[in-house]
């Protein structure tokens, strides 16, 4: 009977059963960097806005409290936009000729708010609340990062479930005292070495444990 496969049809299956697998591991790999890469979290990358705000300037050098400009941070799910209102009471006296603050001025006369982008923009599927972080110990740039040195804001963390669980999951490795919640450059207790202490406001500020905070209802509504 004459021979079927040539000699060569050796080499070859054994190159298809060794490299479809490496191929297969090589493209799941590609596929997990580019998953978490900024180009899919959107970290780290500075989002255009009608108004160039630079938080480095209003927060970092004039040392204006976050809860000026956002003030529904401790009792609302929404830390708000401020208002044209909010942003003249300084700049109908500061920088009134700039040509930068031109929207803003335009949004005052014609009594139309500016439109923002989000930087943070969570799905619709996902509830968050403001209010019961802040007053768990959960300061803002745990969340934010250090918006003082931000220029142009931009998104710190990768807003996935995995990150949010790691808090809901160990809270005691990110809380500090509400004190400092509006300190941009706030230190968890864990990472002052002071984990008992994190232990203790877990306690105090009545943090549920991670069952509940791990429940798909709690973000989930």
């Amino acid at each position: 009977m004459a021979q079927i496969f040539r000699k060569s049809s050796n080499g070859f299956a054994r190159a298809v059963i060794v490299g479809v697998p490496l191929a297969l591991a090589a493209l799941v790999g590609v596929l997990y960097a580019v998953e978490w890469s900024p180009w899919a979290t959107r970290e780290w990358i500075p989002i255009s806005q009608p108004v160039p705000f630079s938080h480095k300037h209003h927060v970092g050098q004039l040392g204006i409290d976050c809860r000026y400009c956002h003030v529904g941070v401790e009792k609302s799910a929404y830390a708000g936009i401020p208002p044209t209102e909010t942003c003249m009471t300084c700049h109908s006296q500061l920088y009134t000729d700039q040509a930068m603050l031109e929207p803003v001025r335009k949004s005052l006369t014609e009594n139309k708010p500016i439109v923002w982008n989000k930087v943070h923009d969570l799905p619709d599927f996902v509830y968050f609340n403001h209010s019961i972080h802040v007053n768990k110990g959960i300061g803002c740039n745990a969340c934010h990062g250090n918006v003082a040195e931000m220029q142009l804001t931009w998104q710190n963390q990768t807003l996935y479930m995995a990150w949010c669980l790691q808090c809901h999951r160990h809270p005691e490795k990110y809380i500090a005292d509400r004190k400092d919640n509006f300190n941009p450059e706030r230190v968890a207790l864990k990472d002052e070495g002071k984990l008992d202490q994190a232990r203790q406001l877990v306690k105090d500020y009545h943090v549920q444990s991670s069952g509940v905070l791990t429940d798909c209802y709690t973000c989930h509504r």
